[in-house]
């Protein structure tokens, strides 16, 4: 779920470093700030650049150069300012006060785009593993947001929208000890959070910009499960705060079918990580997945896994350190009792991706995963392995305390009440195109136009809207492909082939309700 790297675009000497961002006056001070609350006012401006100074930047290199392609030329300047505020902690049982950070972006400049009253997109972001990571720091290219960051400010703030977007409680400078993976309550309420604190900002930045009503909410593969249950949570409150459209990309909604999925043997690429942060995210909510993490961990590496994620590795050295195993989430012993499940045995390009979750040094214990999957085949989910139309959603009289987490964090059950789109690839081996964007697009069948589901990883019809979106997907798997073959493109698909185009069918998307 990690999103794609873009290549160091050089700022140079048209970046201006703020007051307060490097130094100077730090203004009105709040170390312990209700939800929603600033820490500091006025808040740092990191950094500044006018339309054209950022299409020269963009244009320097050829990774800017194809960005472009999909963005389109700056029309706006764009002030990028660094928030801190109060939010909670993901314990149901004992609610926890915490801060966390994010980036306010504001388009400027004269162009009619670019002032009056400028619509907001809510934006969530995709898995990342360094606690670092912050989506304000554009002075530093080194740091794992930078490339996103750029992404977001040539897509949405050069084009006019104001962007909103945290880091998450646990990353940057947040006081949180861990990351509230996957708890759709938890993020939830974070992201209206940072969305209070951005509009309580608004008015004290340089730039002066003022939001409009129109509020965008979009995120990719961990964003997009956030962004769905965050259009579910506001216009669950009373009064709803109004959400002119959303589009969740790429995300794992029907999360119980995908955890299940999993558990049966589908082991998808990137397992090893995303388990061990829904486990320690679900025992820090809940207080129930495990009585030690030995429980469910092979020895090796259930000492100190709790604090692992987020930290200070990034993907390479997580493996390589021995921290986690690369690959394998499973023993490819089976465990007594569960046969054919493991591992795949068959020749064809998702057994072979499955099989590769299978080895001898394991994450996993099989005590722990026969458990689950004893618990699956008794209490089975709606969806996985088998469709039973009685029993659409995740299953409510799950045992496994892991299993009623998952279910709990399920985004099945909800209908929104305005636009929404839905965008994938269906080779995903990441975040499985059929059990989480197909089981949602039909369950909300019968919602008509007020849903649209896209797979950009199929054939353009007749009068298609995103007929480009899908042209340039199909030529970036074909160079891909060309590149280093079928291999290449399933190392590739979820964390770089899918995002840009996801993200520029999502700003197509929005264009129609501005």
């Amino acid at each position: 779920m990690q999103w794609f790297k873009l290549g160091a675009i050089a700022l140079g000497a048209a970046v201006l470093t703020a007051c307060g961002g490097g130094g100077g006056p730090l203004g009105s001070q709040n170390n312990d700030p209700n939800r929603g609350a600033l820490m500091q006012t006025p808040v740092p401006r990191i950094a500044g650049v006018s339309a054209a100074e950022f299409t020269a930047m963009l244009n320097a290199d050829a990774t800017g150069q194809n960005l472009l392609q999909l963005t389109g030329n700056p029309v706006c300047g764009v002030d990028v300012n660094y928030i801190k505020y109060g939010t909670v902690g993901g314990s149901s049982a004992n609610p926890e006060r915490t801060t966390a950070s994010g980036v306010v972006m504001v388009p400027t400049g004269t162009a009619a785009a670019c002032t009056g009253p400028r619509p907001i997109v809510l934006y969530a972001h995709g898995t990342v593993i360094e606690k670092r990571y912050n989506l304000a720091d554009w002075t530093d290219r080194t740091n794992p947001a930078f490339s996103e960051s750029t992404l977001l400010a040539a897509m949405y703030a050069a084009q006019g929208y104001i962007v909103v977007a945290p880091n998450y409680a646990g990353y940057d400078s947040s006081t949180l000890p861990y990351h509230p993976y996957l708890n759709a309550d938890q993020e939830s309420k974070e992201m209206i959070d940072a969305l209070s604190a951005a509009k309580l900002a608004l008015p004290t930045l340089m730039s002066a910009t003022t939001a409009s009503a129109k509020l965008f909410i979009t995120g990719y593969s961990q964003g997009g499960h956030v962004a769905m249950a965050t259009h579910r949570a506001m216009q669950a409150l009373t009064p709803p705060i109004p959400v002119t459209a959303s589009a969740p990309l790429s995300g794992p909604y029907a999360l119980a079918a995908q955890s299940d999925s999993t558990f049966f043997g589908m082991v998808n690429a990137g397992g090893t990580v995303f388990s061990p942060m829904i486990f320690t995210s679900y025992q820090k909510a809940y207080g129930n997945v495990y009585s030690s993490p030995s429980d469910i961990y092979e020895s090796a590496f259930a000492t100190g896994i709790e604090s692992l994620l987020p930290g200070s590795y990034n993907w390479t050295t997580l493996f390589t350190s021995g921290k986690l195993p690369q690959l394998a989430l499973f023993s490819s012993t089976a465990p007594t009792g569960l046969g054919a499940q493991t591992p795949p045995t068959g020749t064809g390009a998702t057994d072979a991706l499955f099989a590769a979750g299978f080895g001898t040094t394991n994450l996993i214990k099989n005590s722990a995963r026969l458990a689950y999957v004893a618990d699956a085949m008794a209490h089975p989910d709606g969806v996985f392995p088998t469709v039973n139309s009685g029993n659409p959603l995740a299953s409510s009289t799950a045992a496994s305390p892991l299993r009623q987490a998952a279910a709990r964090n399920d985004l099945r059950g909800w209908t929104p009440a305005s636009p929404v789109l839905l965008c994938a690839g269906n080779g995903d081996p990441t975040v499985f195109y059929a059990l989480n964007t197909g089981v949602m697009s039909t369950l909300w069948t019968g919602l008509g136009s007020l849903v649209t589901t896209l797979d950009v990883d199929s054939a353009a019809t007749q009068n298609d809207p995103f007929a480009a979106v899908k042209a340039g997907f199909a030529s970036a798997k074909t160079a891909t492909y060309t590149a280093g073959g079928a291999a290449a493109v399933v190392g590739a698909y979820h964390g770089t082939l899918v995002p840009p185009f996801c993200t520029a069918a999502a700003r197509g998307f929005f264009s129609n309700f501005l």
